[in-house]
């Protein structure tokens, strides 16, 4: 089977040569859900797979690094946190075409937008958010030198690049200039906090990220889309997870996204709930609050870049553009209350 976006006898070779032994025929079944990398589901006789590889257009520079994912799931493989065991990576493309990683399969409950909340009781939702919020807390614990993931990042000055880049970012897949953008990029690159924390930040961390166990949804199977992790701030992890609380959110997703009902703790319980978990001060937290929503206003009009340039980004992206002022001006409010 060949697609324009996966071929399977590649792929059989990838896997054959990483130790696989593959039973028979690879069936592929694209997955819905991610507008970033395209993810399929490989099978064969006997086992399962998931593979990623990044979009066929519109590339943008720090949004699609399938290779920084599968680095980054086989070291912590080796933790607590949970994640998908690492099978086979083709960081040049060599072997597949372009670069490519392939996990393992992991069967979960994926809570992606409020119909599918809708299942849960609201025990269950709290005691869920509970939980992602205490994976996260897990996952800047890890201790990045005892698991490799030393070179993995540039933890000094990490906050003032980010300010930097995602206005870069802007920049390259803006659809038309927007003020308030660029308003608050500028006001980043001034008030960046010149120290902070250092950890393996996730970098797209909330619920639809999560696989969790059918059963008891409380229960964080895998964190899953891991290709913006790195070591940086932890704050901007958790400062990301509340801003994408915004009801704005829905356009980016195209959906009544799950992260965004009302039925899940508020931002700031989040935060607080961060705070109090993992020990750490919100120092300069409007800051971070600021970068977050310049960020998601970067990624909503990605999408809709990349829909206009023919990739397949899902329902709804030619709009997702339109929840990028909204996020523009919340990061100015966000810096006022400063």
């Amino acid at each position: 089977m060949k697609t324009p976006a996966l071929d399977t006898r590649r792929l059989r070779r990838l896997l054959i040569d990483s130790g696989v032994n593959v039973q028979g025929q690879l069936v592929v079944t694209a997955l819905s859900g991610g507008r970033s990398n395209l993810t399929f589901k490989v099978s064969d006789e006997q086992s399962s797979w998931v593979a990623r590889r990044p979009p066929l257009s519109g590339l943008t520079s720090s949004a699609h690094d399938v290779v920084r994912e599968y680095t980054v799931i086989a070291a912590l493989g080796k933790t607590e946190v949970p994640v998908a065991a690492a099978v086979a990576c083709d960081p040049e493309g060599s072997i597949t075409g372009s670069s490519l990683c392939v996990v393992e399969y992991v069967p979960g409950l994926v809570i992606r937008d409020q119909d599918d909340l809708a299942a849960l009781t609201d025990d269950q939702v709290r005691a869920m958010a509970k939980s992602l919020v205490r994976t996260l807390v897990a996952l800047h614990a890890v201790d990045y030198y005892a698991v490799g993931l030393q070179s993995f990042g540039r933890p000094e000055g990490f906050a003032a690049r980010q300010a930097q880049r995602w206005a870069r970012q802007w920049q390259q897949v803006k659809t038309r200039d927007l003020a308030d953008v660029d308003r608050l990029a500028a006001a980043l690159n001034e008030q960046a906090p010149t120290a902070g924390a250092a950890a393996i930040v996730h970098g797209d961390y909330r619920i639809d990220n999560a696989l969790l166990d059918p059963a008891r949804p409380d229960i964080v199977r895998a964190i899953v889309d891991w290709e913006m992790s790195t070591l940086g701030d932890p704050l901007t992890d958790i400062a990301l997870s509340c801003v994408y609380r915004s009801p704005a959110f829905d356009e980016v997703l195209g959906t009544r996204a799950a992260w965004t009902s009302d039925r899940l703790p508020a931002a700031a319980d989040i935060a607080q709930l961060y705070a109090s978990e993992s020990g750490r001060d919100l120092v300069n937290w409007n800051f971070y609050l600021a970068l977050a929503n310049l960020k998601v206003a970067a990624i909503a009009e990605g999408i809709t870049y990349r829909a206009r340039r023919g990739s397949s980004a899902g329902t709804g992206a030619d709009q997702a553009a339109l929840a990028a002022p909204l996020f523009a001006a919340a990061g100015l409010r966000a810096l006022r209350r400063a």
